[in-house]
């Protein structure tokens, strides 16, 4: 399957943070090596890989939902929606876009208070290493949750395709709320942050960072990408994709061949 790059805002900063994502599963495997190394040939194991790892490992399950929707791979039932007209499965991908926004909508709305305090008081796991998973992590859950809801307007709105304006229109809104949600969430941390915040230093500066970087992406997406028009995804099975690279590499395969009943011999 080819990588889906996207175009616009929205999908730049699926991508860029995704792409950043893909070495976490590698950091993983490095500090279990230690562990074990450590462990079993040292007499001396760590209070902190375990943790580690689950704490990196929710990071990964979370972004990964969030660019299988970038790139058309989530799981999808086709069997009524390939029998159907065209008219009809454009109603199929409203109706699932829709499910996907209030999904995302309800969760946000149930969780959001809770998220915000275990945020503030920076709850940590209760271990000897004792990290932030519960402050960071939940936060990390509603926030995916967002761009998982705007992702799915996004692919239905570019894989239609829709009227550039429209196209154009979102990006902006999307860029909008991200740079407002950002900059809102900035001042809350650095200028007026609650009573009662316990946020350390440092890790107010790497959200900084990583609020900043934000808001780069989308300015560079919108900027990019704004006067060009994509190009619609067409999902097509392994076959039809191993069969596309071979006419590209053969210059063309009879239809026979394909479909498994290749010409007889004549006599």
């Amino acid at each position: 399957m080819k990588e889906h790059q996207g175009s616009g805002p929205l999908d730049m900063v699926t991508h860029t943070f995704s792409r950043i994502m893909m070495w976490a599963p590698f950091f993983i495997v490095l500090i279990i090596l230690y562990e074990v190394v450590m462990r079993y040939f040292f007499a001396a194991a760590t209070l902190w890989v375990n943790e580690m790892s689950l704490w990196i490992a929710g990071g990964i399950y979370l972004s990964a939902g969030l660019y299988a929707m970038l790139q058309r791979s989530h799981i999808r039932i086709f069997i009524i929606y390939d029998m159907a007209p065209l008219w009809l499965r454009r109603v199929f991908d409203v109706l699932s876009t829709l499910c996907v926004g209030i999904f995302a909508f309800a969760v946000i709305w149930g969780g959001f208070g809770e998220a915000k305090a275990k945020f503030w008081r920076w709850e940590t796991f209760g271990t000897a290493f004792d990290p932030p998973i519960p402050a960071t992590n939940k936060p990390l859950i509603l926030t995916m949750l967002l761009f998982l809801g705007l992702q799915a307007v996004s692919n239905l709105v570019r894989d239609w395709p829709a009227a550039a304006w429209v196209r154009k229109l979102f990006d902006v809104f999307v860029s909008v709320v991200i740079v407002g949600l950002a900059s809102t969430a900035a001042y809350r941390l650095f200028v007026v942050p609650p009573e009662g915040n316990a946020v350390p230093l440092r890790w107010q500066i790497g959200i900084g960072i990583f609020l900043g970087g934000a808001v780069l992406l989308v300015i560079f997406g919108l900027i990019r990408d704004f006067n060009k028009t994509p190009t619609p995804i067409s999902e097509m099975d392994e076959i039809e994709e191993e069969a596309e690279i071979m006419k590209r590499q053969t210059g063309g395969v009879p239809d026979e061949i394909l479909s498994g009943d290749p010409p007889k011999k004549k006599s």
